[in-house]
């Protein structure tokens, strides 16, 4: 007598969101993949230290540690009674239809020099977000790292970047990376924040609607304060300073047309800047897999469906707004998904409080967004021998140069007449910064490959498509 094999769910980042997911689906009888590039789950909130560090408080690096506990510990139970496969070091690069299902094609391990595919009937794509960091004179000097990046070193590695720290830019990220960065015993000689604190009045209704996300918000201010660390608001990086590595930043405010105020320049010696100016969603997987895109986000329904069946999306690849939002949605995407893949319609009262969670975010995060936006004037403080592409060494004078003297018009067009954009990370990160430059819009460029892939993982014959867990 055989059993019916239980449909199986590849479930593509181990954050907050592919998490949610997963216990969602596991308990209701869909059977998980797991697939991260991390060595341990936990995304970049929940970022864990290094086993072999030995670190005997992880939980003072983290916010909502008790959420973390809960999350790992039903993980880890799915795990045991075999509902759910955590395959970790995993580099997912593309994913493929056909018609049995998915092939979900990775790389293995951090030398990412073996492909592996694995098969699936349904996809969930939590990939998450990364940085946006727009280039200023000065950015590419050692000793200027992302503030996602001086994270990841405190979370992950115990590592503080520096001694001497300036947290710049604009958006949330700013907050927690500074209170971390100090409660660590490094010197924040100064969080410069470039959105103006009158934007949050003007959107006082939509931020009252999460009262514990301004809790949050005054928690990291109060530590601030308690710290010493001075908070700049309305300022911006006009450069960074050094010979063979970062030794200052100069600084100065912004007037109420976002440019900088003419003399109120000012240097703050630091040996280390840690700049974002927000985060934007990962995309690539989904474009790849033909899912429609509403401008930088994926397009996702009520069940957190895409428009390609089997396919869903949750956390910050459908809109950038929290780990608290993350949950929401994939807790929702996989209870959708557990129905689905088992013939059924799911019963979406099952999940209300959760879509009462991800209505109320969403404006929130809508909100915070608005405030947040970058310097408006930003691309004007660029010399021409800024660096602006740093794979391919192009400078605001070449994109300035394309569009005033060759004519383009486009991203696409700047870029085969610059190079900007054809480097290793093909315009993930240096996109956003060439489109302010050039005066573009920033449309995400069709990348078939969703990482780099290495030519020999093209050229060998494709590996044999793991079965389904049965």
């Amino acid at each position: 007598m055989t059993t019916e094999r239980s449909p199986v769910l590849a479930v593509i980042g181990a954050g907050p969101a592919g998490l949610a997911a997963t216990l969602a689906a596991a308990a209701r009888g869909v059977r998980v993949t797991l697939v991260d590039s991390a060595p341990e789950p936990g995304g970049q909130f929940y970022r864990q230290p290094a086993r072999g560090l030995g670190a005997r408080r992880p939980e003072a690096l983290h916010h909502r540690w008790r959420t973390w506990r809960r999350l790992r510990a039903g993980l880890d139970a799915h795990i045991a009674a075999g509902r759910v496969t955590h395959l970790s070091e995993r580099h997912v690069w593309c994913v493929e239809r056909e018609s049995s299902g998915f092939t979900v094609h990775a790389l293995l391990g951090p030398e990412q020099r073996e492909s592996v595919a694995l098969g699936a009937d349904g996809v969930l794509l939590a990939t998450g977000g990364y940085e946006r960091v727009l280039p200023f004179p000065g950015w590419t000097l050692p000793g200027v790292v992302t503030a996602g990046g001086a994270q990841a070193l405190l979370k992950g590695g115990l590592v503080l970047p520096g001694r001497t720290v300036v947290v710049a830019g604009t958006g949330p990220l700013l907050l927690p990376v500074a209170t971390g960065l100090a409660a660590a015993g490094a010197t924040v000689a100064a969080l410069v924040e470039s959105a103006d604190p009158r934007s949050f009045a003007s959107r006082a209704r939509a931020l009252a609607g999460a009262p514990d996300k301004l809790a949050e918000g005054v928690g990291y201010a109060t530590q601030l304060a308690l710290a010493n660390v001075p908070v700049m608001a309305r300022h911006t990086i006009l450069e960074a300073r050094g010979v063979e590595r970062l030794e200052s930043v100069t600084v100065a405010a912004l007037d109420s047309e976002g440019r900088p105020v003419p003399g109120g320049a000012r240097r703050v010696p630091c040996d280390t800047l840690a700049v974002s100016h927000g985060l934007l969603p990962h995309t690539d997987l989904a474009d790849g897999l033909g899912c429609a895109l509403d401008g930088g986000t994926v397009r996702a329904d009520e069940e957190q469906r895409t428009d390609v069946p089997g396919v869903w999306a949750a956390g910050e690849a459908t809109g950038i707004g929290g780990a608290a939002l993350s949950l929401a949605e994939g807790h929702i995407a996989g209870r959708s998904a557990a129905a689905r893949l088992r013939g059924s319609t799911p019963d979406r009262g099952a999940w209300a409080s959760a879509a009462r969670t991800r209505t109320r975010l969403r404006a929130f995060a809508a909100a915070l967004d608005d405030a947040y936006a970058p310097a408006v004037h930003w691309a004007q403080q660029l010399t021409d021998g800024t660096v602006v592409c740093r794979c391919e060494e192009v400078t605001a004078g070449a994109v300035r140069a394309a569009v005033g003297s060759l004519g383009a018009g486009d991203l696409r067009t700047v870029k085969l007449l610059t190079r900007a954009g054809m480097g290793w990370c093909q315009g993930r990160m240096c996109e956003p910064g060439v489109a302010g430059v050039a005066g573009c819009a920033a449309t995400p460029a069709r990348r078939p490959l969703a990482r780099p892939v290495p030519l020999g993982v093209l050229a060998a014959p494709p590996p044999d498509r793991e079965p389904p867990p049965s």
